[in-house]
């Protein structure tokens, strides 16, 4: 009975108790990591029954495309997500400004700041004058009075206008300054925490988590699945670490890792190519290929650039089996060090492919070119070592000796036996040097320096 009553008591407490509180990190700059991680990261917190989710950011940007993946799965959350920009001294730079403003909630932590959200142009070096006739369109009612974009070619501005009305509608549905939201795109403004709060771009500014989640105790959030009603002061807080998978995708799809694969994997194909059955290089060179191919479908490749890569590769690879005495292998250096250079479309900070490493792959493919044409060269002054040349001016010693001719005998040479003529008498075990071949004859003559060095051991 008492057993019974305490089973009951332990029930009714954790029914009572609150849900948990779930917390993600997005450190560093945003990529298709960071977007894995965050939305298995919301699906995590919804099989836990989570009440909310906070995402602690401190982020300079990152890609488009994986920040639209990241406010998509928000959007279509079923629980509050707040997005706090932690600790003091973080940021949440252009693509972080866009997820803030997505959250159900905003909250900074003092000394913080957001802002700087426009667009990194895609395609093309900044500045490309815009075509003729191409005039800027007049500003609506919402942007009479300020400024026009700063790009201005028609690529950037449809860039910019296209971010300027995800950001907007982005405010009007969590009920946020749209004006300012506009003006952070276009002029690339930001702000500290206290004129966020004041500007109504942000809900809250806490010093820490635990002062967040008591601002928030009692609030109701409207979500996807309906309105819910927080008491996260007093919830079980859990925190969602980055996995091995987060890990990985975060090494692999950093551009000059992913570069560095597929040269590897290039590298030890061609090795296992010219030398079959080695089996290291080819196991090693298709591992890395096609991890390194994976992490870059996941960036913005420019095609261009991966085809002159390949094309490279390929000219490097015929310059090891046909060799050209360096006109492939140079082809294949400057295609693959342009192509290098255009391979990630995108100037975003932290995605591009430094050039000093550029350069050092250049420098390491050419002095593998220089090699192989050193080889070939090296080969080509060589003297045949097969065949008739290596048989004449052979030595060897006669194992025996025809009895009805002792002109003619045999000798073994080269791992075959011969039969051979000579135009003195021969006797077993005498040292001859062959002098000619006739088919399946060996023409000899006895050797005087073996001989005479015979002679000299002797005495």
């Amino acid at each position: 009975m008492l057993f019974a009553l305490s089973q009951l008591l332990c029930a009714a407490a954790l029914a009572a108790a609150p849900a948990p509180v779930v917390q993600l990190q997005i450190d560093g700059a945003i990529g298709p990591a960071s977007a894995d991680y965050a939305i298995r990261g919301l699906g995590h917190a919804q099989e836990l029954g989570a009440q909310l989710v906070v995402i602690t950011i401190d982020t300079p940007g990152g890609l488009d495309s994986s920040m639209r993946d990241i406010i998509k799965a928000i959007l279509a959350s079923p629980l509050p997500v707040a997005s706090y920009v932690a600790p003091s001294g973080a940021r949440a730079a252009s693509a972080g400004t866009y997820i803030l403003y997505a959250s159900h909630i905003a909250a900074m932590a003092p000394g913080t700041n957001l802002g700087a959200a426009t667009p990194v142009e895609l395609g093309g070096p900044p500045g490309t004058p815009a075509p003729p006739g191409d005039e800027p369109s007049q500003p609506g009612p919402e942007e009479s009075g300020k400024p026009a974009p700063a790009a201005s070619d028609s690529l950037s501005k449809k860039q910019v206008n296209d971010a300027a009305a995800y950001i907007r509608s982005l405010a009007q549905l969590r009920g946020r300054n749209a004006e300012w939201a506009e003006q952070a795109v276009r002029e690339a403004v930001s702000l500290a925490a206290g004129e966020a709060l004041k500007l109504n771009v942000i809900n809250y500014v806490a010093s820490d988590l635990h002062d967040l989640l008591k601002q928030l105790d009692g609030k109701r959030i409207a979500t996807a699945s309906g309105e819910i009603r927080l008491q996260p002061s007093t919830a079980m807080l859990i925190n969602l670490e980055p996995d091995w998978r987060t890990r990985l995708l975060t090494v692999i799809t950093n551009p000059s890792v992913a570069l560095l694969l597929m040269t590897i994997g290039i590298y030890g194909l061609i090795l296992e190519f010219a030398n079959p059955g080695s089996l290291v290089g080819g196991v090693l060179g298709g591992i890395c290929l096609l991890v390194g191919l994976y992490a870059l479908q996941l960036l913005p490749l420019n095609y261009a650039g991966m085809v002159l890569i390949m094309l490279g590769f390929a000219f490097i690879a015929a310059e090891a089996f046909l060799p050209s005495f360096g006109i492939l292998g140079i082809g294949g250096v400057l295609s693959f060090g342009i192509g290098a250079l255009i391979l990630i479309d995108t100037e975003v900070p932290n995605f591009g492919i430094p050039l000093p490493l550029i350069i050092s792959l250049a420098t390491f493919s050419g002095l593998l070119v220089f090699a192989i044409v050193s080889m070939a060269l090296r080969a080509r002054r060589q003297q045949l070592v097969g065949g008739d040349q290596e048989l004449i001016g052979s030595l060897a010693r006669i194992e025996a000796v025809q009895t009805d001719d002792p002109l003619r005998g045999w000798l073994s040479l080269q791992g075959e036996r011969w039969q051979v003529i000579s135009q003195a008498p021969l006797q077993p075990g005498a040292a001859v040097r062959v002098l000619a071949r006739q088919g399946l004859l060996l023409e000899v003559a006895v050797s005087q320096t073996a001989v005479t060095r015979e002679n000299d051991h002797e005495h």
